[in-house]
């Protein structure tokens, strides 16, 4: 089975969902041949008369929220869902690791784009990707806004529209932390309302202040919620690295 994506030509986005469909097979090509992703993602991709198309391998699993739906009650607290939440923590902190090495960032972590297959974290989507080298391209603005690390809010919020920001992994991982802290404790990790703007929200994630997990999570669970805090540190440079996020769950 596959997943075939392809631009609505009666969309008035027709044009730049085509060129975004384009630069996602281009981003995986350079990914497959990089070794940081499975060759067998790629399935084909080519052009029609009204645009683009891709085809990708079909993942069966389910979105990250709906996977930890168990979790986020008191009846989570169970010693067979703890394993499983590190397991999937660490496979999604080794997947981003091997985007990293190669250079790379996905630049867009989120609940939607992590299926969760066998205790497996699975992501999609590498439209929004920022490598090595990347240009000319769709000018990257930042993804989903709950997960957008401060120094990538701060980096839009000071340039215009049409300016490419690029997404570094640190940015990645502060995702990481925040998607999994949203999908366990059902709370995003920044405080802000939900009826603001876009450019007000940036503003105050930009601030790198974040809600105390201790006082969200559904039930003490201290080895996933020291990994959350430390990926959600406002200074890139004082966040852990994919792969030692990785290493530090494979030890636990």
């Amino acid at each position: 089975m596959v997943v075939l994506k392809a631009n609505n030509p009666d969309s008035e986005l027709a044009r730049d969902k085509a060129a975004e469909i384009a630069q996602e097979d281009d981003h995986i090509t350079r990914l497959i041949a990089a070794g940081a992703i499975g060759s067998d993602y790629r399935v084909d991709a080519g052009s029609w008369s009204s645009g683009r198309w891709l085809a990708v391998r079909w993942i069966d699993g389910t979105p990250l929220w709906r996977t930890l739906a168990v979790a986020r009650g008191p009846e989570g607290d169970r010693p067979s869902v703890r394993p499983w939440l590190l397991g999937i923590a660490h496979t999604w902190a080794d997947s981003l690791a091997r985007i990293h090495a190669a250079g790379w960032a996905h630049a867009d972590v989120q609940p939607t784009n992590t299926l969760v297959a066998d205790g497996r974290a699975e992501l999609i989507d590498y439209a929004l990707a920022c490598g090595p080298g990347d240009t000319p391209r769709i000018p990257y603005r930042g993804a989903m806004t709950h997960t957008t690390a401060p120094e990538v809010a701060a980096a839009i919020l000071a340039t215009s529209a049409d300016t490419h920001v690029q997404a570094e992994p640190p940015g990645d991982v502060w995702a990481l932390g925040a998607s999994l802290f949203w999908c366990w404790t059902g709370h995003r990790p920044v405080a802000y309302d939900d009826a603001a703007d876009r450019p007000e929200k940036l503003r105050i994630i930009a601030k790198g202040s974040t809600l105390p997990i201790s006082g969200l999570r559904p039930w003490p669970f201290p080895a996933l919620e020291n990994v959350v805090t430390a990926c959600l540190a406002p200074d890139p440079e004082d966040r852990p690295t994919a792969a030692a996020v990785a290493d530090i769950l494979t030890a636990t």
